[in-house]
């Protein structure tokens, strides 16, 4: 299970990179072949936590709250990462559109009649993309504020896991020495019970040969 988890949790940070080679990708083709390469390894993240999942059930039950926590931690990071490739899709889409309206806008013939209302049009729809992209910024700027919290929050977790191991050692080591207690107390109850019972006998020995 833990070579499934390293691995898995490797290739979060692979496509956080990934994600960036997106947002840089200045051709169709580059954009296009990054973003199946993205998709696969979710897809392949969102498999193997269902692995991890059935793992979990055949952990020991001291390991399998801890297990399950890292395993949840995997599942949520997939989503975001899901989310935020959606974001940076959306804002290319966003910036083709922009670069074809301009471009047709260039190569339009006005007619004086017409220029006043186009140019109003073409204010409204330009101020509506800036909208939406200062939207989309929103987004990502949440959506990289909630990987940072995740980071946090992993690492948190990850103090508490170990606390909880060394809980889980020293009540080990507990439940030994009682073990070993209790194990003791039984033999000096057999030795005091026999010292007692020997007493017995060699009393009424003495007693009915000597007196």
């Amino acid at each position: 299970m833990e070579a499934l988890y390293n691995r898995t949790n490797e290739m979060v940070h692979e496509i956080q990179s990934q994600l960036s080679r997106l947002e840089r990708a200045v051709t169709n083709e580059e954009h296009g072949d990054i973003q199946t390469e993205i998709q696969a390894r979710i897809d392949q993240m969102v498999s193997n936590c269902e692995r991890l999942e059935m793992m979990v059930n055949k952990e020991p039950p001291s390991r399998r709250a801890s297990a399950k926590l890292r395993v949840d931690q995997l599942k949520y990071d997939g989503q975001h990462l899901q989310a935020a490739m959606r974001v940076v899709i959306h804002r290319r889409h966003q910036k083709e559109e922009e670069e074809r309206d301009r471009e047709l806008l260039m190569s339009r013939e006005f007619k004086p009649n017409d220029t006043s209302v186009l140019i109003d049009a073409e204010l409204s729809h330009n101020q509506r993309m800036h909208s939406i992209n200062r939207n989309v910024d929103q987004l990502i700027d949440t959506g990289s504020n909630s990987l940072a919290a995740m980071r946090a929050q992993r690492n948190t977790l990850k103090g508490v896991q170990r606390r909880m191991f060394d809980i889980m050692n020293t009540l080990g080591l507990s439940n030994t020495v009682m073990r070993l207690i209790e194990r003791r107390s039984s033999q000096d109850r057999v030795i005091l019970f026999g010292g007692m019972l020997l007493t017995c006998i060699i009393m009424f020995l003495v007693w009915k040969y000597l007196v």
